[in-house]
């Protein structure tokens, strides 16, 4: 019996060891991985701008809501009917909002603190005029408030196309990055840099890049309206991961 025990004790001791040596013996190797440098580059692309967006509209008051919508109407129809005939095509015309509001007067008289009183509803109704003929900018702005217009704003200069200019941007943006990326790899001792990642945003010579100043209205002297178009950019941003290799 004692025997047989000291078997089975042997036997569940060696059992039990197995696992413990196989564990072991796996080993695991973590491959040596490279520094990596990663790179925010902006460049932007100048050109004169070939489009202009304005946007105008009319507001009517009345005592009714029904009188302030059909007031709105006859206005509106006439300042369309003025952009189109001086050669805005419908398709650059696009409403932009329509809006109904009651009215009321607020402030105290004699004195004597009052509730509101109403004094009739305004409506209003507005418009995005896309201009292509960015010479034409200020003559179109006096047509607009001459054709019963009563708010103007902007203009806004763009590129109708901005994809070559992106495209040059991109490039520059791309041998900047490069160009820095190497840098840091001579100067901290390694013999190259292997793009690894790259991601990419732009703004295609939209408003926000506008260079120089919106219009400067002068709407009530003989002359047409002043409009300096300046130039707008178009700019790419790279973010750029470059693994640093000996």
């Amino acid at each position: 019996m004692k025997s047989t025990f000291a078997l089975m004790a042997s036997a569940v001791v060696a059992a039990a060891a197995l696992p413990v040596a196989a564990a072991a013996q796996t080993s695991v190797t973590i491959a040596e991985t490279a520094p990596v440098v990663t790179l925010n580059v902006t460049e932007t692309v100048e050109a004169a701008p070939d489009m202009a967006t304005v946007g105008t509209g009319v507001q009517t008051r009345a005592q009714t809501a029904a009188q302030a919508m059909r007031d709105n109407a006859v206005q509106m129809d006439r300042l369309v009917a003025a952009l189109v005939k001086a050669g805005i095509p419908k398709k650059d015309i696009q409403t932009s909002g329509i809006n109904l509001s009651a009215q009321y007067d607020y402030s105290n008289r004699d004195g004597q603190p009052a509730g509101p009183r109403f004094i009739g509803y305004e409506a209003s109704n507005q418009l995005s005029v896309k201009l292509r003929d960015i010479r034409k900018v200020g003559t179109l702005l006096d047509t607009m408030v001459e054709a019963g217009a009563t708010n103007v704003n902007g203009p806004s200069f763009s590129i109708s196309d901005p994809a070559p200019m992106l495209a040059q941007a991109r490039a520059a943006a791309l041998k900047t990055a490069r160009a820095q990326a190497d840098f840091y790899a001579q100067a901290a001792g390694y013999r190259s840099a292997r793009l690894v990642s790259l991601a990419e945003s732009n703004s295609g010579g939209q408003p926000p890049m506008l260079v120089m100043a919106a219009a400067r209205f002068k709407a009530d002297s003989a002359p047409a309206t002043p409009v300096e178009p300046g130039q707008v950019g178009s700019s790419v941003t790279l973010t750029v991961q470059y693994a640093l290799e000996r």
